[in-house]
């Protein structure tokens, strides 16, 4: 399976972005789907996951109220929208994808990883 994301940049905090991340090479709607990110000098941290059908939706507590994660199986896309950014959301984004029957938090549960995009926050 080969993930592609895209979508990161920079902007000012209150405003918004919206990460996708392309899947190949694999029926789509048989894996979970994940946003993990990771700041400089922190570990990788679970962001957000959304079942293999798309019908269950997870989020970080910190991001709840403000990200919302979204799967279109016919486009093999799994979205990430972000408002109300804040500085502290600034990190590199990684898309994941899991075999699993389930949506884990912990990054070592999946089996292909995106290459990163960047999001910066400025105050």
């Amino acid at each position: 399976v080969q993930l592609q994301a895209s979508g990161g940049g920079l902007v000012q905090a209150g405003g918004s972005l919206r990460l996708s991340c392309a899947a190949s090479g694999r029926t789509f709607s048989s894996l979970g789907m994940s946003w993990f990110r990771q700041a400089p000098g922190k570990e990788r941290e679970f962001v957000s996951g959304i079942s293999r059908s798309g019908g269950g939706a997870y989020y970080a507590d910190f991001v709840k109220g403000r990200f919302t994660i979204s799967k279109d199986n016919a486009k093999n896309t799994v979205y990430l929208q972000m408002n109300s950014l804040k500085p502290e959301d600034t990190a590199v984004y990684y898309c994941a994808a899991t075999t699993r029957s389930y949506v884990p938090y912990m990054s070592y549960a999946y089996d292909y990883w995106g290459q990163g995009t960047q999001v910066t926050v400025s105050s």
